[in-house]
């Protein structure tokens, strides 16, 4: 996947290279099921080009992306987490299951990557029925709107940390042309 035609997967990693904003991240995920990915979509939509999902919208990206998250990306970090109990075990396995470990890791990033190419192609199709705003008010409402639809129940805050992080990525956020 080319970077100059998808531009959601290195904003991504610029913005959850940030340890604070990981760990945000992954408490949404793992405590209210968010997917990060789209967590990251919904705040590159905002940040970049200043659009406010709908409601409509980010339950249609959800569905677009439904069945690979489920049945290839969790799948594959699930396998991941696993073996990480065989990779910390001080056995003959050790080894192989470290490697195989990291082969996996690298199958979940590639996985991800195709989800966020899925999500951005879906946002070009409807980036122009999307209303405009500041790109800082336009993140914010998109996050907060995945987060009511996704968060059982939703969480109480914001991400705060996740939504710094996008705004303070100036070289990403320019809007596109």
């Amino acid at each position: 996947m080319g970077e100059t035609q998808f531009r959601l997967w290195p904003f991504s990693l610029a913005v959850y290279q940030d340890d604070a904003v990981q760990k945000e991240c992954l408490d949404l995920q793992d405590r209210h099921g968010i997917d990060i990915n789209m967590l990251l979509f919904c705040a590159f939509v905002g940040a970049v080009h200043g659009a406010i999902i709908s409601e409509r919208d980010v339950r249609d990206a959800l569905s677009l992306i439904g069945a690979w998250n489920a049945n290839v990306v969790r799948v594959l970090r699930q396998v991941r987490r696993e073996l990480k109990l065989f990779a910390a075990d001080p056995s003959p396995v050790q080894v192989a299951a470290g490697e195989l470990r990291m082969s996996v890791k690298a199958a979940e990033l590639g996985a991800e990557q195709i989800e966020q190419a899925m999500l951005e192609t879906f946002a070009a199709t409807c980036l122009a029925n999307w209303q405009l705003a500041e790109p800082a008010l336009a993140a914010a409402a998109n996050v907060r709107t995945l987060l009511t639809i996704c968060g059982d129940p939703p969480p109480p805050e914001l991400s705060i940390k996740l939504l710094a992080a996008v705004l303070a990525a100036p070289k990403l956020t320019a809007r596109a042309e």
